[in-house]
């Protein structure tokens, strides 16, 4: 599928088509295209579809775990107001997690969801249970290193990434690299955070938190204009994007590390 190959633009388009031709179409089609819209960071798209998936008996795992990432993407990328966004990941998670309460995906997002709920000890729980769970798959390691790189526990976060980087993706490719990116900038390793970062890009150039990552990162290590170019893609994402909610709710536990990040985003241009 076009989607887990790192193409969700061309998985869109096909889905598409194949709607167009069979007006009847099954609600698989419809998962089909939810999935690629969350991929493509066209959140807003994807819950209206997997929510029609839902209604149409398309009851399992993969539709709310689907509604659980665009929920939780919704809220770190500012394009949901709704105090609740979190609220419904959170429950979309643990819907999945009743078909299958041992699905290390599954799992590490409902560590992901602690996270942004500033729920630490909780988050880190989650992700290591999600790490036990699926030890030789890259994403759920990746999503530990980034939380314990919040939780300011730098080595374990970069002994981490080392283990992510060393299992094969085995879910879709190269999306574990954002929460790579993540870990290194968090750690104070800017000038690691690059290449997994624009080898994300490459793959997903509508993912908001990728864009922000990067352009504090070029910011950090004296590169202006790169991090202008990288700020400037974040308004094109969302031209509503603010530092002061960012602020608000970014869960970095250490307030000095917070700042850096801010610091360094300010140079930018973002406000």
């Amino acid at each position: 599928m076009l989607s887990f190959a790192g193409r969700p633009e061309e998985a869109i388009r096909m889905m598409a088509q194949a709607m167009r031709l069979n007006p009847h179409y099954p609600p698989g089609y419809a998962f089909q295209l939810g999935w690629a819209y969350s991929f493509a960071g066209r959140d807003a798209e994807a819950i209206s579809v997997m929510k029609e998936c839902l209604s149409r008996g398309l009851n399992n795992l993969t539709p709310y775990l689907t509604l659980a990432r665009s929920y939780l993407q919704q809220w770190i990328f500012q394009l949901s107001p709704d105090a609740q966004t979190l609220t419904q990941a959170e429950a979309a998670v643990k819907h999945a997690l009743v078909f299958n309460n041992a699905d290390p995906l599954s799992q590490g997002f409902l560590g992901m969801i602690s996270l942004w709920q500033k729920q630490y000890e909780q988050a880190l729980a989650e992700g290591e249970r999600a790490t036990a769970l699926g030890p030789n798959r890259a994403w759920p390691q990746a999503a530990l290193a980034e939380t314990l790189s919040r939780v300011g526990k730098s080595a374990e976060a970069l002994q981490m990434v080392e283990q992510a980087l060393r299992c094969p993706p085995s879910w879709v490719t190269d999306w574990h690299l954002i929460n790579v990116g993540t870990a290194y900038e968090l750690a104070g390793k800017p000038e690691e955070a690059v290449a997994p970062l624009k080898q994300f890009l490459t793959h997903y150039p509508n993912i908001l938190g990728a864009h922000l990552t990067l352009a504090a990162v070029y910011s950090e290590l004296g590169k202006e204009a790169e991090a202008r170019a990288e700020a400037a893609e974040v308004l094109r994402i969302n031209p509503q994007f603010s530092l002061e909610v960012h602020k608000e709710r970014e869960p970095i536990k250490d307030p000095a590390v917070l700042e850096r990040q801010l610091t360094a985003l300010r140079k930018t241009g973002l406000k």
